[in-house]
């Protein structure tokens, strides 16, 4: 009797690998940054990484706080200098309306100046522009993981000032002494404005303006407004050059 061909097992397709990028989901990274080349930079350094996206790039105080509830990023990188206020200022608002997003200062400003200061507004961290792209992708791995991040000469400056206090102003420079708000007016000052416009950019009355001039100029000691121009143009004109 002939024998009945067998039948051969049906193929069954195994189902298909997950996606890379499905096994380690990407961190979503919001820019702020009013600077395009600079925000074109950072974000194809950024896409390169294989945990990091950019998922938005934002060139204003006003757009910022919107773009954090459409987008929903995992951390927000900002710089001092954005369109309709400062970063400091920005920060001030994300840290009161998401209290749990992390964020880092990324600028060209002295960091002996606003290092502290951005600390203070809420952020966890603090980068030079002018620092290697290697330490931007550090600090943002370490902001992501809960940690903080400053180079070693302010994280060192940080640490003396919590272990000894700071009970005066002896080593700190006068321009440290500036308050958030009187140094925006000092640096606006220092880009040519004039005090109406000042008190139209940064939404407060001329009245208000004028007083922070006043307290500039004390603690500054300065005598005449020529002078606190002189000064604040100098200063803008020397963080230019760092």
């Amino acid at each position: 009797m002939a024998k009945t061909a067998s039948k051969s097992p049906s193929t069954v397709s195994a189902p298909p690998p997950p996606p890379a990028a499905a096994a380690t989901a990407k961190r979503r990274v919001l820019i702020v940054d009013d600077h395009p080349i600079f925000r074109n930079g950072i974000t194809q350094l950024i896409n390169h990484e294989l945990d990091l996206h950019v998922c938005g790039e934002i060139c204003s105080a006003a757009q910022a706080l919107s773009a954090v509830e459409e987008l929903k990023p995992d951390i927000i990188v900002l710089d001092i200098s954005i369109q309709g206020t400062n970063g400091i200022e920005l920060m001030k608002s994300v840290r009161a309306l998401h209290p749990q997003l992390p964020a880092l200062m990324v600028s060209m400003h002295d960091e002996s100046i606003y290092a502290e200061r951005a600390l203070r507004a809420g952020a966890r961290g603090y980068v030079m522009k002018a620092a290697p792209s290697e330490k931007v992708i550090e600090a943002i791995r370490r902001v992501l993981g809960g940690g903080l991040y400053l180079s070693e000469a302010i994280g060192g400056r940080l640490l003396d000032t919590f272990l000894n206090g700071r009970t005066n102003n002896v080593g700190t420079s006068t321009i440290e002494q500036l308050s958030d708000r009187e140094i925006e007016v000092f640096r606006a000052v220092g880009e040519g404005r004039g005090t109406r416009e000042i008190a139209r950019t940064l939404f407060l009355s001329v009245k208000t303006v004028e007083t922070h001039r006043a307290h500039i100029k004390e603690k500054l000691q300065l005598k005449t407004a020529p002078e606190l121009v002189r000064a604040a143009v100098e200063w803008v004109n020397s963080e230019a050059n760092l």
